[in-house]
């Protein structure tokens, strides 16, 4: 069965169909890419995926269980949607503390490991007020891996980094792909979906076709 199945999905706000009818099956251990302008539905799409939004018909299931229905969310998924958000006047470390305390599953030992993954000091005592963009989007992607979970989300999870940091972390998501993590990938950058996916989708107008 695949990990994931998008079931005639359409997603409505008012009068406006963000998204038309999105089918798709994906497996585990594969990077599915999306591509596409802005208010294409991609992050609509994305956020539905994860259960921050219900959809207005149709179903996904992931895991096996339907979004909505048998569970509110993924079980195992790591989310970068949009800008991700932190308490500005802490550590990054403190940071991810405090949301791994929200579900007590990980110690400080995974935090502090998955902040050296995705490429920053777990020491480093600076606030995150005083981090780069690059270094934010590399503690959203440290707060995205830090449960080791199945399955990722990435929305322009390259966005603020420099040549080195992209190279990072497209490594980093290559090695995740071969631990057989599932990741959906959406970059404007057509490298790095060349570099990444498994598979590509384009949107436009709320309606998806495999590139």
């Amino acid at each position: 069965m695949p990990y994931i199945e998008i079931d005639h999905v359409t997603k409505v706000f008012g009068e406006d169909i963000i998204l038309d009818d999105i089918n798709i099956k994906m497996d585990q251990g594969r990077v599915y890419g999306i591509s596409g302008n802005n208010g294409s539905g991609k992050t609509v799409l994305m956020k539905c995926i994860c259960g921050f939004l219900p959809v207005t018909a149709g179903r996904i299931r992931v895991g096996g269980k339907i979004i909505g229905v048998e569970t509110d969310f993924p079980e195992s998924i790591g989310v970068i949607i949009e800008t991700p958000g932190f308490l500005n006047n802490l550590s990054g470390m403190r940071n991810l503390e405090i949301l791994a305390g929200l579900r007590g599953r990980i110690s400080k030992k995974e935090i502090r490991k998955a902040i050296e993954k995705a490429g920053l000091d777990p020491t480093l005592k600076k606030s995150v007020s005083k981090y780069s963009l690059g270094m934010r989007q590399r503690l959203g992607i440290a707060q995205a891996i830090m449960e080791d979970p199945k399955f990722l989300i990435l929305d322009e999870p390259f966005n603020g980094l420099d040549k080195h940091g992209v190279s990072d972390i497209r490594a980093l998501l290559l090695e995740l792909k071969k631990q057989g993590k599932t990741i959906i990938l959406a970059s404007h950058n057509s490298e790095d979906i060349r570099i990444l996916c498994d598979r590509v989708f384009e949107m436009d107008g709320g309606r998806i076709q495999e590139l």
